[in-house]
């Protein structure tokens, strides 16, 4: 039996899907779509909503993206939801979106629950700007107030869990979004 060894290489922080999956020996579908590397944490800003600065968790194993929410209320219709979400200060902020969807989610603890999802636009400390779905939770016991899942990170990002706020940091993120300044 022979012995194999295997070298690592290096990457570039900025790859195609194609330069990465041609790496790989893998199809791709988008030959030459951009992504940007993300870290494990970054920092976000909510424009739509008017929140931000939100230290964020990516997690490729969440389907959906979460927003830390408290009194969580329905318009009597159904079609709008409003809620109070805190910044990295902690400073309330009293929200009111259109209700994208309701739909039951499973937790990574297994536990069920309904959710609503809203739509909003994310900015990312580096300037970058996308929409995106996110489910209304109770995250009062979670390090970071929002979790950025897969669908929400989907044709933008790579992640490299060995690194953070590879975007930018806090004060970066004030640079695009002023909003998320200390107040």
């Amino acid at each position: 039996m022979s012995e194999q060894t295997h070298t690592a290489k290096a990457r570039i922080e900025e790859a195609t899907t194609a330069e990465v999956a041609d790496e790989l020996g893998l199809p791709s579908k988008k030959r030459n779509a951009r992504r940007i590397v993300l870290g494990r944490h970054e920092w976000v800003g909510l424009p739509l909503l008017g929140v931000g600065p939100l230290h964020v968790k990516t997690d490729t194993g969440a389907r959906s993206s979460s927003l830390h929410a408290e009194n969580i209320e329905l318009s009597e219709d159904g079609k709008r939801v409003s809620f109070v979400t805190r910044d990295h200060w902690g400073r309330a902020h009293h929200c009111e979106a259109a209700v994208f969807k309701k739909k039951i989610v499973r937790s990574s603890s297994g536990e069920a629950t309904r959710r609503i999802f809203i739509e909003s636009e994310a900015v990312i400390a580096g300037g970058f700007r996308w929409a995106m779905r996110i489910s209304l939770a109770s995250r009062s016991e979670m390090r970071c107030p929002m979790l950025l899942g897969r669908e929400g990170m989907k044709g933008c990002f790579l992640i490299d869990p060995s690194r953070e706020q590879l975007a930018g940091d806090l004060k970066d993120l004030v640079r695009v979004y002023p909003d998320a300044a200390h107040p």
